[in-house]
């Protein structure tokens, strides 16, 4: 193995990803797949996690999928323990569970004042719940036992570092992630072990299903609002969710071992521009 092949490795590295059907998840793991690591995906959408698993496993990789619901903290645990006797340990947690809702959002017929709070709380759970702190819960106090520590990786947003417009639960969600990340960083270091790190990708704007309706036209065609994301992206495109692929290792291997409580952009510019 080459200096930069070991510096950057995963290889026999256990991943286990809440949300692992998404998009987003789905991408990540046929990446951190082909970089050596073994792959664990849970989903609440059964037939879809099933479809991502088989499609890993024609690919060559070792993964594994289990029918999920990350807001419950005891099929959390159920889950973890049946990944513990399968793989005897979780190295990398990834919390790509999350997304928005119609009917937590704001538009030209529905007000704010008119939004119904179960709706809003609805995605905070699925966010901010089921996206991080019950996983990290679990997967957290399980990765105590790793001689080598462990990694959790959460999945903020651009709404993390400031409001976008309309989503008012997903960015109170979002912004919740990223304090809660630091938050965590910094109590398992002091309190449990230095190494287990903590830290957050905030991808920009990927077409996934959660947003589509909100950026593209059912033409396929630009709405205002993704037309305005693309006029403030500096790169001046959507991300691809294979662009996500390069930082997840960085913040996964030994290449990160310095790095925890961080929320990484990976926008193609959208935060760093200020409109001007």
């Amino acid at each position: 193995m080459s200096y930069i092949e070991e510096l950057f490795s995963i290889k026999d590295k256990v991943a286990f990803f809440t949300g692992g059907a998404g998009i987003l998840a789905s991408a990540i793991s046929e990446g951190l797949g082909k970089a050596g690591a073994k792959i664990v995906l849970t989903d609440i959408n059964e037939q879809a996690l099933r479809n991502q698993v088989n499609k890993l496993r024609d690919m060559g990789i070792v993964a594994e999928g289990y029918v999920m619901n990350a807001l419950d903290r005891k099929n959390v645990e159920e889950v973890a323990e049946k990944v513990r006797s399968a793989f005897g340990r979780v190295d990398i947690l990834l919390n790509a569970a999350g997304g928005n809702i119609p009917e937590a959002t704001t538009s030209d017929k529905v007000t704010f004042w008119d939004l119904p709070v179960e709706s809003i709380q609805k995605v905070v759970n699925i966010n901010l719940f089921a996206g991080a702190i019950i996983p990290s819960q679990v997967l957290g106090k399980m990765m105590l036992e790793n001689p080598d520590g462990g990694v959790i990786i959460n999945f903020a947003s651009m709404s993390s570092f400031r409001p976008l417009t309309r989503v008012i639960g997903y960015s109170a969600a979002k912004a919740a992630v990223a304090n809660f990340t630091q938050w965590l960083a910094v109590y398992v270091a002091r309190e449990f072990s230095p190494k287990i790190r903590v830290n957050a990708i905030a991808p920009g704007f990927l077409i996934t299903n959660q947003n589509r309706y909100l950026l593209l036209n059912e033409d396929g065609s630009l709405t205002p609002r993704g037309k305005a994301v693309i006029d403030h992206t500096p790169m001046g495109r959507f991300g691809e969710p294979e662009e996500l692929i390069g930082t997840i290792i960085w913040l996964a291997s030994s290449a990160s071992s310095f790095v925890t409580g961080t929320v990484i952009p990976i926008d193609g510019g959208f935060n760093a521009f200020s409109g001007v």
